[in-house]
């Protein structure tokens, strides 16, 4: 055996560095969500339901109103449950009887009541001549829906597996973490232009003949940006850097769900 392996490395901080930055864009997006987006909405939709009967307006309000408690419900509980608990787990606080799939059980999918909002008042405005403001409306709430199905898809099928990597793992290799490492991931060198249109492209699951064909460049050339990708991200797999790049907007979600 080749001595000079080290045998020290821990994969923890990598995964540390990832899902401290899942939980910073989780909770920038609830800030959002809740400060801006949401007051948004309400006042668009109380301005174009004004002109409506009063029975359809009552309805419209009751249903966003409820759809408004849910979604502050969904995130007070991020905050106050799931992120606290993933946050003692990675300082090897683990608590036997708590594991994220009892968090995620009552996980509920925040665009898809967005979507039967959005359908209502379509049906109940159909005749409102408010036209410009109708469209201005729908393409927020288009755009808003993106946003919450990129929200699910990080939570989803990025935090909540690397969650489960460290459940399994021992609690002695959760503690204790070399500050040398976490230090190194808070500095690492920010990613040129060509190196995120590389990352992109690997995100959407081309292979490294494809981006060079694309970018017409050599595949020697496409193998080197992607050893500097993961020299300055940490990040080998091909699942880290697509979280990498969906977290950092540098990826459109659909575009991967569509690959």
């Amino acid at each position: 055996m080749n001595s000079s392996i080290n045998s020290t490395f821990s994969p923890v901080p990598k995964i540390s560095n990832l899902i401290g930055e899942i939980i910073r864009y989780l909770q920038e997006s609830h800030s959002y969500y809740t400060t801006t987006a949401l007051v948004a909405l309400s006042s668009a939709i109380e301005s174009l339901i004004a002109n409506i009967s009063e029975n359809q307006r009552k309805i419209i309000w009751k249903f966003f109103t409820e759809y408004k408690m849910e979604l502050n419900r969904h995130f007070e509980k991020e905050e106050c449950e799931v992120i606290p608990y993933i946050q003692n787990l990675l300082d090897g606080n683990r608590n036997p009887e708590l594991r994220i799939d009892q968090f995620c059980d009552t996980h509920s999918n925040i665009d898809e009541k967005l979507s039967d909002l959005k359908s209502i008042l379509q049906l109940s405005l159909a005749d409102n001549g408010e036209q410009q403001e109708k469209e201005a409306l729908f393409a927020f709430m288009s755009r808003l829906k993106e946003d919450f199905k990129r929200h699910t898809y990080v939570e989803d099928e990025v935090m909540e597996p690397l969650v489960r990597l460290l459940e399994n793992m021992p609690p002695s290799m959760l503690k204790a973490q070399p500050q040398r490492e976490q230090e190194e991931g808070s500095s690492r060198e920010e990613l040129s232009d060509r190196e995120k249109e590389i990352l992109k492209y690997v995100a959407q699951g081309l292979l490294n003949k494809e981006i060079a064909d694309r970018l017409n460049i050599s595949i020697n050339t496409v193998i080197t940006h992607r050893k500097n990708i993961t020299g300055k991200t940490g990040i080998k797999s091909v699942a880290g850097l697509t979280a990498y790049a969906i977290l950092n907007n540098l990826v459109d979600i659909n575009s991967i769900e569509n690959a």
